[in-house]
This record gives structure tokens, C-alpha cells and sequence, in this order.
């Protein structure tokens, strides 16, 4: 008799009062399995490029001859934070991913702005000769060759000499230029990911928030 009178009667919530809430739910709901699942991909390709900072990090620069422990650094604390936003995305901790959004933002400026120090990416911008370096002067090396010109026997040794300077100073210009343009490409590519992780971690904390009850 006392079962029979509990399911006679309609449980408290489930009068259509709150249909319009309950709608609004399930569709963030859906809304935080598409975020989590779109920041799911921003996180690996965020990882693949730290990997290729690594890389850029290793390379010896221009004049900097020393590790550059700022560009390592970040790269740790941007690692450190992608591991602790990846544990915020799946268990839905908002505080955890403001944390990651705070800090990888943070390091990944660090990240930039010891690269380009440490490869001259402003000056090589700044000067069309980007073969010209504050070890090697091409200019110097071609007056040495017009000397030789002078004092040397035979033409075609001067000749020679000169076309694989000539080659030699060819090579280290395109280099110079791929250089410079990779890096610049993945500076860029960074920053425009790290743009887009943020908006995505925005949304998601925005959808994760329970909406508010209209009365």
C-alpha cells in the first residue's frame, strides 16, 4: 500500500515547470563534450610544438653560445601546465584550467621572446644582408679575394677560389633565410594556438558553469 502511494505520486521536479532548464543543461552538457574534446586537440598539437621548440632551443644561435635556460624553462613550466590543463580537462576542474591558461600564456611569451633573442630573429628582420654576422664579414672575405686577385699566378685559381666563395656565401644566405623563416613560421603558429586554447578553455569554463534557474 505505502509502495503503491509512492508511485502514484509525481516526483518533485518533473512537472514541466523546469523543462526550459533542463533543456538548457543537456545542451551544455553537449556543449562541454565538444569543448573537452576540441581542447583534447589544441593540447596534442600544443605538445608536438614544445617539441619542436626543443629542437629550436638545442640549435646553437648566432652570437649566444651558452644553453639559453630561459628558452628550457619554459618549456618545462609549458609541459608542467599542458600535463596539469589536461587533468582539469578530464575531471572538469575549472580551477586547473586557469591555472594552465595563466601560466602556458606566460611561458609561451617567455618561450618566444628567448627564441628570437637567442636566434636574432628582430635583427636579421631589421637587416636585408642576413649573411652578415658579427663573426664573419663577407665583405672582408671579398676584399681578401680581390688581393689575391692581384698577387696570385694563376687566373684560374683565383677563378675558382672566388666562384666557391661566391657558392659558399649562396648557401649561407638560403640557410639563413630558412632559418630565419622557420622560426618565424613557429612563432607564429604558437602564438595562434595558444590564442586558440585560451578561447577554447574560456568556453569551456563558461559551459561548465551551472546556469542560473529562472524562477
Amino acid at each position: 500500500m505505502q509502495h503503491r502511494n509512492l508511485t502514484s505520486g509525481r516526483p518533485s521536479g518533473t512537472d514541466g515547470s523546469d523543462y526550459s532548464y533542463r533543456m538548457v543543461v543537456d545542451s551544455r552538457y553537449q556543449l562541454v563534450a565538444k569543448g573537452k574534446k576540441r581542447l583534447s586537440l589544441y593540447f596534442i598539437t600544443e605538445a608536438v610544438l614544445l617539441l619542436i621548440g626543443v629542437t629550436l632551443t638545442y640549435l646553437p644561435g648566432i652570437e649566444a653560445d651558452a644553453p639559453n635556460t630561459v628558452a628550457y624553462s619554459s618549456v618545462i613550466v609549458s609541459v608542467v601546465s599542458l600535463i596539469i590543463g589536461n587533468i582539469g580537462r578530464r575531471r572538469s576542474r575549472s580551477g586547473l584550467l586557469r591555472f594552465y591558461a595563466a601560466v602556458s600564456s606566460i611561458a609561451m611569451l617567455l618561450l618566444i621572446a628567448s627564441l628570437a633573442q637567442q636566434h636574432l630573429l628582430l635583427k636579421a628582420i631589421q637587416d636585408s644582408k642576413l649573411w652578415k654576422t658579427g663573426k664573419y664579414d663577407v665583405n672582408e672575405l671579398s676584399h681578401f679575394q680581390i688581393g689575391k686577385f692581384f698577387f696570385s699566378n694563376s687566373k684560374f685559381v683565383v677563378l675558382g677560389t672566388n666562384l666557391c666563395l661566391n657558392l659558399i656565401i649562396c648557401r649561407i644566405v638560403v640557410v639563413s633565410e630558412l632559418h630565419f623563416a622557420g622560426l618565424l613560421l613557429y612563432m607564429v603558429t604558437l602564438s595562434v594556438l595558444k590564442l586558440c586554447t585560451v578561447n577554447a578553455v574560456v568556453s569551456l569554463l563558461f559551459n561548465m558553469a551551472p546556469p542560473k534557474k529562472t524562477s
